[in-house]
């Protein structure tokens, strides 16, 4: 027997009356237990929502934000010779006790939960606390000088690492990379072959180096102790065309002392422009930590007064971003709540638990945050009518593809109080989505054909970052919701897509997830695109890829996965989430498994470990910033996700699981 599009369905084998009672006996029980757990889960999912009808849920990282935050008082807050003043000492004490509290046995900090201590978080957070106050012969400071030293020293650090140290002449800026304003000047937009995050650093981050200079620390305080003594200080070598952009740089620097002062000032100028366009219409530079970090370093480098509206704007924004309690002071990257808000959404109506006023609601939200501007896409894309939507609140220089996706999936279940209106913004986001496939045929996040691979080449491209290509997990959401409106493999777009998937599949089967940890991530939405596109030229890759996730389960019956394997280039198995468990059932569903003993063990898996509020506990980190470098944590993940598989597995009948008649 074949299943809807044509996988061959295992012969049931003969059992003995009895024994074939037993198991319906047993899946029946399942499917009570799944379905109590939707009903609970919907209802505490619904009370999360915002009387202004999005969903927002925390999203934190390592500590490295924390630490960058005493270097960003510093820089606005000099110390004298009577010491280190900044306005609120309490902040700053916060902060360090919230760095202290993560410092792992060995004296260093991870930047993943359950991850090895890494150089960069824990030079980082060594120099926050001595620079706070800490003493450096204070036990933790003891154990993480040896950490430090035990992973190469500072000499080890990224670029950015060494940057941020280098403005306070902790680190030699002969050794850091320069980053000249001159970018902004240079023809054939050179800047937009950078990756969008990338662009709204470097750029305030130029003027920082131009016209910043040298800031002081409080009593002439250094690191030296953190330089291994075997090792030289370089600029990053990597090759030979490393090297000759080491040589450029030089080149930069020579510019610097001796190059033509108005040439510099018309840079400078650009840049700030660039800045400050970039900040219209957006909650910070960027809306994101780092650049809105080097944007208030820069208004304050280019003389700004506290009171000008322009900076005082951006520290607003910036001080947004902390979440702070009675002794605990802890940075967000960003704020989420269009991805939240469309993931709570989509799960709520794929199990028939929506209450209609809840997702008009939240409808209305939705379409108040549609991109209407063109942004940084559109330089590739001149003409291309704007449309979709970004992650965060505002920043509509950066509307999201994979954001943008996921909304339309979402409106698929809400009906907002303006029909029409809800109609064109679907439509202008199908057009804008089509139009921003790239040349191979899959989807990068924010731009097109962003793949110069020589720009990894630079010597500030150590944050792995620099280039926006496209993937396999965004690929896969864009498919489905482009098949769902309609389309199907006939349509060329989908065609395309459809190709890169399939050509984009690991040897083992499984799919790489940029963008979420990892391979499982990237699996679970590859097969939910191909399935959506129904071609048969996906069929024999979703076949090899359910059998990956299934090779991929735990003994316990869930899924998890490290972020180390973004280090080893494949799967490393970590103990089960509530998020990545959700993940590959959703992709075994896909692939039209729901009644495999894999399949019942993940769903057992989600029913057992369910609080009795209908949520989940996660500790694991399962969502990707930028591999190898910076990860985040989505605090509903562990919620929405596994609502959105077990109403999967329950064949998404609202007759089985709706909780309509249950009051949030």
């Amino acid at each position: 027997m074949k299943d809807e599009i044509g996988f061959v369905q295992p012969a049931r084998a003969a059992e003995p009356g009895a024994v074939l009672a037993s198991a319906r006996a047993e899946v029946e029980r399942l499917a009570q237990r799944a379905g109590e757990a939707v009903r609970v889960s919907a209802r505490a999912l619904r009370r999360l929502q915002d009387p202004a009808g999005y969903w927002c849920g925390h999203l934190t990282s390592d500590t490295t934000l924390e630490s960058d935050y005493i270097l960003l008082l510093l820089w606005l807050y000099p110390p004298d010779e009577s010491g280190w003043h900044p306005p609120s000492r309490e902040r700053v004490d916060k902060a360090l006790r919230t760095v202290l509290d993560r410092q792992l046995p060995d004296g260093g900090w991870n930047i993943y939960n359950g991850g090895p201590s890494e150089i960069n978080a824990t030079a980082r957070a060594y120099t926050a606390l001595k620079l706070g106050g800490y003493h450096p012969e204070h036990p933790s400071l003891l154990r993480a000088r040896e950490r430090v030293l035990a992973l190469g020293g500072l000499q080890a650090a990224n670029s950015y690492t060494k940057i941020n140290l280098s403005l306070f002449g902790l680190f030699p800026k002969q050794f850091t990379p320069s980053v000249p304003p001159e970018l902004a000047l240079i023809p054939g937009d050179l800047l937009y072959e950078m990756s969008s995050w990338t662009r709204a650093i470097v750029v305030p981050l130029s003027i920082v180096q131009a016209v910043g200079g040298l800031r002081p620390v409080p009593g002439g305080i250094d690191v030296q102790e953190l330089y291994h003594p075997g090792r030289k200080v370089v600029l990053p070598k990597k090759d030979r065309i490393s090297m000759v952009f080491n040589q450029a740089d030089r080149m930069v620097k020579l510019w610097e002392r001796r190059g033509v002062k108005d040439i510099r000032a018309r840079a400078v100028r650009a840049a700030e422009k660039w800045v400050l366009d970039h900040t219209r219409y957006a909650d910070g530079l960027g809306a994101i930590y780092p650049s809105m970090m080097y944007a208030i370093m820069a208004m304050d480098a280019l003389g700004y007064e506290r009171d000008q509206p322009d900076l005082a704007e951006a520290i607003r924004q910036f001080e947004a971003l902390i979440l702070e309690s009675q002794d605990r002071l802890e940075f967000q990257p960003c704020f989420s709540p269009v991805w939240d808000s469309a993931l709570s959404m989509f799960a709520l109506g794929e199990a028939g638990a929506g209450e209609p006023e809840s997702m008009r609601r939240a409808a209305d939200w939705i379409l108040d945050k549609e991109v209407r501007r063109k942004g940084d896409w559109s330089v590739k894309r001149p003409d291309l009518r704007p449309g979709g939507w970004a992650f965060e609140f505002a920043n509509e220089c950066y509307p999201d593809i994979d954001d943008t996706a996921m909304v339309l999936l979402a409106l698929e279940h809400a009906q907002a109080s303006d029909a029409q209106r809800q109609a064109r913004a679907e439509r202008r986001a199908l057009d804008w989505l089509l139009g921003m496939q790239s040349s191979d045929g899959g989807w990068a996040a924010f731009d097109v054909d962003n793949n110069w691979h020589l720009l990894n080449r630079v010597p500030f491209a150590d944050h792995n970052a620099m280039l926006d290509p496209t993937c396999p997990d965004i690929t896969g959401r864009v498919l489905e919701a482009l098949c769902r409106r309609g389309m199907t493999h006939h349509h060329t777009a989908i065609s395309r897509g459809v190709n890169y998937l399939v050509t984009h599949q690991k040897e083992d089967g499984s799919w790489y997830g940029r963008w979420g940890v990892n391979y499982v991530y990237g699996t679970f939405l590859a097969l939910r695109g191909l399935r959506a596109s129904e071609s048969p030229a996906g069929r024999p890759a979703m076949e090899k890829g359910a059998d990956w996730l299934r090779s991929a389960q735990n003994p316990d019956g869930g899924w998890g996965e490290s972020c180390a394997g973004y280090d080893k280039h494949h799967f490393v198995r970590a103990p089960s989430t509530p998020s990545q468990t959700a993940w590959a059932l959703l992709g075994l569903e896909a692939a039209g498994d729901t009644g495999s003993t894999a399949a019942r063990r993940g769903v057992e898996w989600l029913t057992v470990r369910q609080k009795p509020d209908g949520r989940w506990d996660e500790d694991l980190t399962t969502g990707t910033g930028f591999p190898n470098v910076f990860y985040l944590t989505y605090h509903m993940y562990r919620h929405y996700f596994p609502l959105l598989a077990l109403a999967t597995f329950l064949g998404k009948s609202p007759a089985t699981v709706s909780g309509r008649e249950e009051s949030s």
